[in-house]
């Protein structure tokens, strides 16, 4: 096992170590992140090679950067002995490649003249490679961590590591500005951040040739970022007006040829996926959404408030046709309970999903009176994460199972349904300012 070095990005500290170990279980091997402190944007694992590191950091979006690592000091006269102790046994194996030098500093930054001193400080490299700012062979990187005192930056380094670039990361490589919401032609009041798309797609492991579904596709904002990583989008959505877009030029079909993907859409469904269309034989490889909390409209699925009345309608007819075989017609719709739709959700996903495939979605809960037993649980799905995204007085949390076979048995139960949790919904509009009795 080799020692390598990551750079994280300041972003969602919090799920950091659930998109890294969905990408390294991705690639069917295991990666200790036991040492990770959220404050702290360093990070030292150890892998079996350079393949195993590049695999980890590619797709990832909290990741900037993973280095093989080479020497680690508090100051650099330690670091260089550190380097001459650690790694001289590597000074050979790269002595003729093509190389530069790069700096990396948290919270602080070095002059152009102290980088050049800093660089020919390492001169018992011996490196005899020329020297290519374009497209070297090596990267050799300087990491600097500095410490903030109240207002003030320091100027001396809390620590310094020197290793070699082994792979830069999705977020380096411009891919938050190419699907930012900004950029995109079509997008609606629920559009979901890109950002968080992207990390929800890792950890729900969304990859080439499979199947990902989201069944709240509203504009689409999961299966665009699904299709990034190679996934065959499919959605549905019991409101047509958001699946048929602003026009024919801007509509979730036109997003998918924007960003060059529409090869991978199958496509999206005007349906209600508690009555859904899909044959009982087929499988979903990934689940991914953000369900709607019925904040700004009340939830709903098909169906009558009053079934005795809507039986009565039964043989209502338009022009000689029964009004509900009618293509024009518009089915009811009854009110839904979050707690009622998220345990429609987990039972889809126990049905659909094949052994190992993830289900991923957001769920709103009040800070001041959240209790695990609110999240949901099904018998035949593992919870994997509990991932929260705080606000000022309720968060969103991304909770992510995993389907289990036939020797799993977990509980089935859902806080939400207790008469203790106070509706979601009326509570936002109230400001949350009253407390769950």
């Amino acid at each position: 096992m080799k020692d390598y070095l990551i750079y994280f990005a300041q972003a969602y500290p919090n799920f950091r170590t659930a998109e890294l170990e969905s990408l390294a279980n991705l690639h069917n091997f295991s990666l200790d992140l036991s040492g990770h402190d959220e404050k702290n944007p360093f990070l030292i694992v150890q892998l079996e090679d350079d393949e195993q590191a590049q695999k980890i950091l590619e797709r990832s979006i909290l990741a900037r950067g993973i280095y093989e690592l080479w020497g680690h000091g508090t100051n650099y006269e330690e670091l260089h002995q550190d380097v001459q102790k650690r790694s001289c046994d590597k000074f050979d194996t790269y002595k003729h490649d093509t190389f530069k030098f790069n700096f990396e500093s948290f919270m602080g930054s070095k002059s152009n003249k102290a980088r050049i001193e800093i660089i020919e400080s390492f001169g018992y490299l011996e490196f005899e490679g020329a020297i290519n700012l374009k497209k070297p062979q090596q990267i050799y990187t300087v990491l600097e961590e500095y410490k903030v005192n109240g207002m003030e930056k320091a100027n001396v380094p809390l620590n310094i590591w020197f290793g070699r670039q082994i792979q830069l990361s999705a977020r380096m490589n411009n891919i938050l500005d190419k699907y930012d919401l900004k950029r995109r032609n079509y997008i609606g009041t629920t559009s979901f951040d890109a950002e968080l798309s992207l990390v929800t797609c890792n950890i729900a492991q969304v990859r080439s040739g499979k199947i990902t579904y989201d069944p709240f596709t509203g504009t689409g904002s999961f299966l665009v970022t699904a299709a990034n990583f190679g996934a065959l989008p499919m959605g549905s959505d019991i409101d047509v007006r958001m699946l048929k877009g602003k026009s024919a030029k801007c509509n979730i079909r036109e997003t998918f040829k924007q960003y060059g993907t529409l090869g991978q859409y199958i496509d999206v469904l005007t349906m209600d996926f508690t009555n859904n269309a899909f044959r009982s034989n087929f499988v979903i490889d990934n689940i991914v959404c953000d369900p709607p909390y019925g904040v700004r409209e009340g939830l709903r699925v098909c169906g009558a408030k009053n079934p005795e009345k809507a039986a009565g309608r039964e043989n209502h007819e338009i022009d000689g046709q029964k009004a509900h075989l009618r293509r024009d017609f518009i089915p009811p719709k009854k009110p839904y309970e979050l707690s009622n739709l998220l345990d429609d959700l987990l039972s889809f996903a126990a049905s659909r999903l094949p052994v190992d495939g993830r289900l991923a979605f957001w769920m709103p809960t009040a800070n001041d009176d959240f209790q695990v037993n609110q999240i949901p649980q099904h018998e035949n799905l593992e919870l994997l994460y509990n991932l929260e995204q705080e606000f000022n007085k309720w968060s969103r949390r991304l909770l992510v199972y995993i389907k289990r076979d036939e020797s799993y048995k977990g509980e089935t139960r859902n806080g939400l349904k207790e008469e203790n949790i106070k509706n979601f919904r009326e509570r936002y509009f109230r400001g949350f300012s009253e407390k769950s009795r």
